[in-house]
């Protein structure tokens, strides 16, 4: 067998008549009359392709294994169908089960099934409809990010996974090391001195690529990362992951202005070519998920975004009139109940808000000339809240340092950070956008837990 095969998604566009082979797994079975009705998927589109079995064609030792779940490869000839909604199928004079599966203990049925136990078996969601038009929409969506960037210039690069550095100052991190051994049911810490791990000091799992990005931007001009990131915050929430992907541009000579033409440009353009290329996927997401989803994509595709600074959201929020959960004040971190009522219910579309208060931003943004806020941008989407952070950072060695020594942070860890801005600082800027958060809003899904493989939270890290 070779790799290169007729797909199901081109099987259904063959004219009747066509001898092939099609392969894949069982979805449903029916029998009638003697004739046995096959839905086969392979994952390659929405829709499934027909296979009908005649009677007598196939053993009786064979067709008695094509249930749900079962793998397969059908021979036969392409037919025109009677039945509506599909062209053609494939009326079937061989087959070969690769692999079988037990209807009694195969846990994907016809009927459906809650999200909460789609979870449990993430290793068989996949062949579900839901879940498998989820990640053919990740794969096209990976796709046109990498086609954005190549084709504006920039460099793919690759950051390390495993750092020194906290790159947000939030100390939300995963610590790598050597000195666990396993221990019965627990562990034994083998030294409790880092200069006898295995790097010879504290490392961790990266928080964000950025600070190694900018390292990349300020020599080759334009790069972007596209890679996994590790919080380990606490949050069970349907917004929160411990593990996932974020796309990080970097731009030398660039200031916070082009920093928003680009995420807009960025957002709309990906979700752009999403319209474009995975119709039947989009389809089903709007009919069976989220109502108003092909709606609400073409409004940010077709709709500038509002730019608003954070003190006038501030303002607004306060005059709403609206009773949040919790409260606005000057100088609050923005929660989702705020950023969704900014977008859908007072601008009507995503709203880029700037110049937030520096004791809620990073220590890297470049600060404003009135002390109290930073340069720093946030894309706000309806239904989903913030999509993309950025900001244009600081170039300025004694700013920078003045900020570090603020904020408490350790300055020698940071030597090698601060010299780009000893040897040769240029203006420069970017953002992290976080994929599975895209995914949640072009899908409709509710869990960001549903728009990954393998989801890792507080107290689940299975497979």
């Amino acid at each position: 067998m070779d790799y290169r095969r007729t797909y199901v998604r081109d099987l259904l566009s063959l004219k009747p008549g066509a001898k092939t082979a099609a392969f894949g797994w069982v979805k449903t079975r029916r029998d009638s009359k003697g004739i046995s009705f096959v839905q086969l998927s392979d994952g390659s589109g929405q829709k499934d392709l027909q296979v009908v079995i005649p009677e007598g064609s196939i053993p009786d030792t064979i067709s008695s294994q094509l249930t749900t779940g079962a793998c397969v490869r059908f021979d036969g000839e392409i037919v025109e169908s009677p039945a509506a909604g599909q062209p053609v199928e494939l009326r079937a004079d061989g087959c070969e089960v690769y692999g079988p599966a037990d209807p009694a203990a195969y846990p994907l049925q016809k009927k459906g099934a809650s999200w909460e136990f789609l979870r449990e078996i993430a290793h068989l969601r996949p062949r579900g409809n839901t879940f498998g038009a989820v990640f053919r929409l990740r794969n096209a969506a990976a796709f046109a990010i990498h086609e954005f960037f190549q084709s504006r210039g920039f460099l793919y690069v690759q950051t390390p996974i495993i750092t020194a550095s906290d790159a947000e100052g939030a100390g939300a991190l995963f610590a790598v090391s050597t000195l666990l051994e396993a221990h019965g049911q627990g562990y034994k810490l083998q030294s409790p001195d880092p200069a006898q791990d295995f790097f010879g000091k504290p490392a961790y799992l990266t928080v964000s690529g950025q600070l190694e990005a900018e390292c990349l931007a300020l020599a080759l001009t334009n790069v972007y990362t596209f890679g996994p990131t590790f919080r380990a915050e606490n949050s069970n929430s349907s917004r929160h992951l411990a593990e996932f992907w974020m796309i990080e541009p970097e731009m030398a000579f660039c200031d916070l202005e082009g920093n928003m033409n680009l995420a807009e440009e960025f957002v709309r353009e990906v979700i752009g070519k999403l319209l474009e290329r995975c119709g039947p996927d989009l389809d089903f997401f709007n009919l069976r998920i989220e109502p108003e989803l092909l709606a609400t994509l073409r409004h940010v595709v077709e709709s500038p975004f509002e730019r608003l600074p954070y003190t006038e959201a501030i303002k607004m929020l306060e005059a709403s009139g609206e009773a949040f959960e919790y409260s606005v004040h000057w100088g609050c971190d923005l929660q989702s109940e705020h950023e969704r009522w900014l977008t859908e219910k007072k601008v009507g579309r995503p709203v880029i808000l700037t110049d937030y208060p520096k004791e809620i931003k990073a220590f890297y943004m470049r600060a404003n000339d009135d002390g109290k806020t930073v340069r720093a941008m946030d894309v706000l989407a309806p239904r989903i809240g913030e999509i993309v952070g950025g900001s244009q950072r600081e170039e300025r060695l004694d700013k920078i340092e003045a900020r570090i020594t603020e904020m408490g942070l350790p300055m020698e860890a940071y030597g090698w950070y601060l010299d780009l801005r000893r040897f040769g600082s240029a203006p420069h800027s970017g953002f992290g956008l976080g994929f599975e958060r895209l995914m949640m809003y072009v899908t409709g899904m509710k869990n960001i837990r549903d728009v990954i493989p393998f989801y890792r939270t507080p107290g689940s890290a299975e497979f």
